[in-house]
Protein backbone atom coordinates (compact mmCIF):
# COMPACT_ATOMS: atom_id res chain seq x y z
CA UNK A 1 0.00 0.00 0.00
CA UNK A 2 2.71 2.38 0.73
CA UNK A 3 4.38 1.56 -2.56
CA UNK A 4 1.46 3.43 -4.76
CA UNK A 5 1.68 6.42 -2.45
CA UNK A 6 4.99 6.55 -2.94
CA UNK A 7 5.32 6.67 -6.39
CA UNK A 8 2.14 8.58 -6.87
CA UNK A 9 3.95 11.50 -4.87
CA UNK A 10 7.20 11.06 -6.95
CA UNK A 11 5.10 11.80 -9.77
CA UNK A 12 3.31 14.78 -8.13
CA UNK A 13 6.27 16.50 -7.31
CA UNK A 14 8.14 15.63 -10.66
CA UNK A 15 5.44 18.24 -12.13
CA UNK A 16 6.77 20.76 -9.80
CA UNK A 17 10.70 21.12 -10.98
CA UNK A 18 12.36 24.14 -11.96
CA UNK A 19 12.07 24.72 -15.71
CA UNK A 20 14.70 23.88 -17.83
CA UNK A 21 17.45 26.25 -19.17
CA UNK A 22 15.93 26.77 -22.96
CA UNK A 23 12.67 26.89 -21.13
CA UNK A 24 13.62 30.20 -19.41
CA UNK A 25 15.35 31.47 -22.29
CA UNK A 26 12.86 30.87 -24.91
CA UNK A 27 10.39 32.74 -22.62
CA UNK A 28 13.11 35.47 -22.23
CA UNK A 29 13.14 35.76 -25.83
CA UNK A 30 9.37 37.12 -26.06
CA UNK A 31 10.11 39.49 -24.05
CA UNK A 32 11.18 43.25 -25.00
CA UNK A 33 14.63 44.06 -24.54
CA UNK A 34 14.83 48.07 -24.80
CA UNK A 35 13.94 50.80 -22.99
CA UNK A 36 14.64 54.10 -24.33
CA UNK A 37 15.15 57.39 -22.62
CA UNK A 38 11.05 58.46 -22.75
CA UNK A 39 10.16 54.80 -20.79
CA UNK A 40 8.77 53.65 -24.31
CA UNK A 41 10.01 49.21 -24.47
CA UNK A 42 11.42 48.05 -27.75
CA UNK A 43 12.05 44.80 -29.14
CA UNK A 44 14.10 43.46 -32.34
CA UNK A 45 14.01 40.50 -34.11
CA UNK A 46 14.73 38.87 -37.23
CA UNK A 47 12.24 39.20 -40.09
CA UNK A 48 12.93 36.29 -41.95
CA UNK A 49 14.05 36.51 -45.35
CA UNK A 50 11.20 36.12 -48.42
CA UNK A 51 11.91 33.66 -51.41
CA UNK A 52 9.68 32.94 -54.12
CA UNK A 53 9.51 29.82 -56.34
CA UNK A 54 9.05 30.26 -59.96
CA UNK A 55 7.96 27.10 -62.04
CA UNK A 56 8.19 27.06 -65.77
CA UNK A 57 8.03 24.70 -68.65
CA UNK A 58 11.06 24.44 -71.04
CA UNK A 59 11.49 22.88 -74.23
CA UNK A 60 13.71 20.36 -73.94
CA UNK A 61 13.62 19.32 -77.83
CA UNK A 62 12.37 20.82 -80.23
CA UNK A 63 9.20 19.48 -82.20
CA UNK A 64 10.74 17.33 -85.53
CA UNK A 65 8.73 18.08 -88.78
CA UNK A 66 8.87 16.32 -92.11
CA UNK A 67 9.85 17.99 -95.34
CA UNK A 68 6.19 18.61 -95.62
CA UNK A 69 6.08 20.33 -92.23
CA UNK A 70 4.09 17.48 -90.46
CA UNK A 71 5.19 16.89 -86.26
CA UNK A 72 6.70 13.28 -87.07
CA UNK A 73 8.17 13.55 -82.79
CA UNK A 74 6.54 16.33 -80.78
CA UNK A 75 8.46 18.99 -78.77
CA UNK A 76 9.33 17.73 -75.19
CA UNK A 77 9.60 19.72 -71.91
CA UNK A 78 10.86 19.87 -69.01
CA UNK A 79 9.81 21.48 -65.47
CA UNK A 80 12.06 24.05 -64.81
CA UNK A 81 12.04 25.44 -60.66
CA UNK A 82 14.33 28.57 -59.54
CA UNK A 83 14.10 30.50 -56.15
CA UNK A 84 14.27 33.74 -55.66
CA UNK A 85 15.40 36.25 -52.61
CA UNK A 86 12.27 38.61 -52.64
CA UNK A 87 13.54 39.94 -49.13
CA UNK A 88 16.77 39.77 -47.54
CA UNK A 89 16.24 38.10 -43.86
CA UNK A 90 16.50 41.72 -42.01
CA UNK A 91 16.72 43.16 -38.04
CA UNK A 92 13.42 44.63 -37.01
CA UNK A 93 12.87 47.32 -33.90
CA UNK A 94 9.57 47.54 -33.15
CA UNK A 95 7.89 48.82 -30.32
CA UNK A 96 6.10 46.46 -27.53
CA UNK A 97 4.43 46.58 -23.96
CA UNK A 98 7.58 46.39 -20.98
CA UNK A 99 8.28 44.05 -18.94
CA UNK A 100 6.51 44.84 -16.14
CA UNK A 101 3.41 44.49 -18.36
CA UNK A 102 3.56 40.63 -19.17
CA UNK A 103 2.55 39.21 -15.69
CA UNK A 104 0.35 35.91 -15.04
CA UNK A 105 -2.64 37.44 -15.91
CA UNK A 106 -1.83 39.60 -18.76
CA UNK A 107 -0.06 36.26 -20.57
CA UNK A 108 -3.17 34.22 -19.51
CA UNK A 109 -5.18 36.97 -21.11
CA UNK A 110 -3.17 37.19 -24.06
CA UNK A 111 -3.78 33.41 -24.53
CA UNK A 112 -7.62 33.69 -24.47
CA UNK A 113 -7.48 36.42 -27.26
CA UNK A 114 -5.14 34.26 -29.47
CA UNK A 115 -7.54 31.37 -28.57
CA UNK A 116 -10.59 33.23 -29.30
CA UNK A 117 -9.06 33.84 -32.48
CA UNK A 118 -8.21 30.36 -33.48
CA UNK A 119 -4.49 31.06 -33.54
CA UNK A 120 -3.62 29.63 -29.94
CA UNK A 121 -4.45 25.93 -28.92
CA UNK A 122 -2.52 25.52 -25.65
CA UNK A 123 -3.43 26.05 -22.34
CA UNK A 124 -4.15 29.17 -20.75
CA UNK A 125 -1.71 29.47 -18.01
CA UNK A 126 0.36 32.51 -18.00
CA UNK A 127 3.47 30.90 -19.97
CA UNK A 128 5.14 33.13 -22.17
CA UNK A 129 5.39 29.82 -24.02
CA UNK A 130 7.13 28.78 -27.70
CA UNK A 131 3.47 27.85 -28.51
CA UNK A 132 2.35 31.61 -27.16
CA UNK A 133 5.01 33.05 -29.24
CA UNK A 134 3.78 30.81 -32.39
CA UNK A 135 0.43 32.35 -32.13
CA UNK A 136 1.41 35.68 -31.50
CA UNK A 137 3.94 35.47 -34.85
CA UNK A 138 0.27 34.26 -36.84
CA UNK A 139 -1.68 37.38 -35.29
CA UNK A 140 0.17 39.99 -36.21
CA UNK A 141 2.18 38.73 -39.24
CA UNK A 142 -1.03 40.52 -41.52
CA UNK A 143 -0.48 44.22 -40.35
CA UNK A 144 3.10 43.68 -37.68
CA UNK A 145 6.65 42.32 -37.56
CA UNK A 146 6.92 38.89 -38.57
CA UNK A 147 7.94 38.16 -35.12
CA UNK A 148 6.98 35.91 -32.13
CA UNK A 149 7.31 38.59 -29.77
CA UNK A 150 4.31 40.43 -29.12
CA UNK A 151 4.15 44.38 -30.12
CA UNK A 152 2.47 47.62 -29.12
CA UNK A 153 -0.08 47.32 -31.92
CA UNK A 154 -0.97 44.00 -31.66
CA UNK A 155 -1.39 44.37 -28.06
CA UNK A 156 -3.44 47.21 -28.57
CA UNK A 157 -5.62 45.47 -31.13
CA UNK A 158 -6.16 42.30 -29.00
CA UNK A 159 -7.84 44.62 -26.44
CA UNK A 160 -4.96 44.46 -23.95
CA UNK A 161 -3.38 47.54 -23.41
CA UNK A 162 -4.94 51.18 -24.13
CA UNK A 163 -4.93 53.06 -26.44
CA UNK A 164 -2.78 57.02 -26.33
CA UNK A 165 -4.86 59.80 -26.70
CA UNK A 166 -3.53 60.58 -29.91
CA UNK A 167 -4.88 57.19 -31.40
CA UNK A 168 -7.80 57.36 -30.07
CA UNK A 169 -8.43 60.53 -31.73
CA UNK A 170 -7.38 58.52 -35.26
CA UNK A 171 -9.97 56.18 -34.62
CA UNK A 172 -12.93 58.77 -33.92
CA UNK A 173 -11.51 60.62 -37.50
CA UNK A 174 -10.83 63.28 -35.06
CA UNK A 175 -14.61 64.16 -34.44
CA UNK A 176 -15.57 67.49 -33.29
CA UNK A 177 -18.94 68.71 -32.51
CA UNK A 178 -20.82 70.54 -34.79
CA UNK A 179 -21.26 74.25 -33.86
CA UNK A 180 -24.18 74.62 -35.65
CA UNK A 181 -26.31 71.95 -34.16
CA UNK A 182 -29.37 72.34 -31.56
CA UNK A 183 -28.47 71.78 -28.04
Amino acid sequence: MTRPILIAAALALSGCAAPTPEAASARDALRPDFVDAKGRCFSHDMAPAVIETVTRQEIAAPAQRDDTGAVTAPARYRTVTEQRIVRERQKIRFPTPCPNVFTLEFVESLQRALQARGLYRGPVDGDLSPATGAAIRRFQKGFGPDSQILSLEAAQRLGLVRLSREQIDLLDGGFQADPFSEQ
